[in-house]
C-alpha cells in the first residue's frame, strides 16, 4: 500500500511539509509506504476546459507536473493534499493543479481514500478545507477524518511544532488512513469490489 502526499506549498520544508511529515511517519509505522511530492515554485497552467483530455486520462498540456502526477496516482492507494492558507483559500497553484489532475485523470482517484490538510497563521482553514474536499467528493473518494478538523496553526515550522493538538490531529489522521486502507484491502481479498456509479443523468438548471 502506498499513499502520495502532495505539498501544495512553494516552501519545501515549511509548515505544510511538517504537517504532511507527521502523517507520513505514522503511515510508515503502520506499514504503509509514503511519498511526499513537492510542487515547488514552477508555473502550473489553469484548466482551459478544452475537453482535449476526454478519454485519454492525460492533460493536453505536458509542460508541468500534472501528467506525471496522474501516472503516479494510478499506482497509489491513498492521497493527502496539503496547502497553506492564502486569503482564506488554498494555494492558487495547488488549485490549478488539482482542477486539471481530477478533470483529466479522475479515474486514478476513484474509490481511493483521500484527505486534505491545511496550515495557517490564524484563520481561513475551514474555508480552505471545504474547497479541497470538493475535488475528492466529486471523484467518489472516501474522505479520511481525524479527531479535529485537519489543520495545524503557526506562521513558521517552529511554531507549528508547538501546536500539540494540531500535530496530534495529523497523527490520528495517519492512523485513520492506514486503518481504512487495510479495511479496503481486506474487503478486496474477500471479493468486495468498487461500486459501479450511475452516470446517465446530467441536469443543467437552465433547461
Amino acid at each position: 500500500m502506498k499513499v502520495l502526499l502532495l505539498n501544495g506549498s512553494t516552501r519545501k520544508n515549511g509548515c505544510t511539509y511538517l504537517a504532511l511529515s507527521e502523517i507520513a511517519n505514522i503511515l510508515n509505522t503502520e506499514g504503509v509506504e509514503t511519498e511526499i511530492i513537492q510542487m515547488g515554485g514552477g508555473p502550473v497552467r489553469d484548466c482551459i476546459g478544452c475537453d482535449g483530455c476526454a478519454g485519454k486520462g492525460q492533460c493536453v498540456f505536458g509542460d508541468d507536473m500534472v501528467n506525471e502526477l496522474i501516472d503516479k496516482a494510478k499506482g497509489a492507494d491513498g492521497f493527502v493534499f496539503g496547502s497553506p492558507v492564502y486569503y482564506a483559500h488554498p494555494s492558487g497553484q495547488l488549485l490549478s493543479l488539482l482542477d486539471r489532475l481530477f478533470y483529466a485523470g479522475g479515474g486514478a482517484f476513484a474509490h481511493k481514500p483521500g484527505a486534505a490538510v491545511v496550515t495557517a497563521r490564524r484563520a481561513g482553514t475551514t474555508a480552505s478545507l471545504d474547497v479541497l474536499n470538493k475535488h475528492m467528493l466529486d471523484a467518489q473518494m472516501p474522505i479520511v477524518s481525524s479527531t479535529y478538523w485537519n489543520m495545524v496553526f503557526g506562521p513558521a515550522p517552529e511554531l507549528v511544532g508547538r501546536d500539540a493538538e494540531g500535530l496530534q490531529t495529523m497523527r490520528n489522521l495517519g492512523r485513520n488512513m492506514a486503518w481504512l486502507l487495510k479495511c479496503i484491502q481486506a474487503g478486496r481479498e474477500k471479493g468486495v469490489g468498487s461500486p459501479a456509479a450511475e452516470m446517465d443523468n446530467w441536469t443543467n438548471f437552465n433547461r
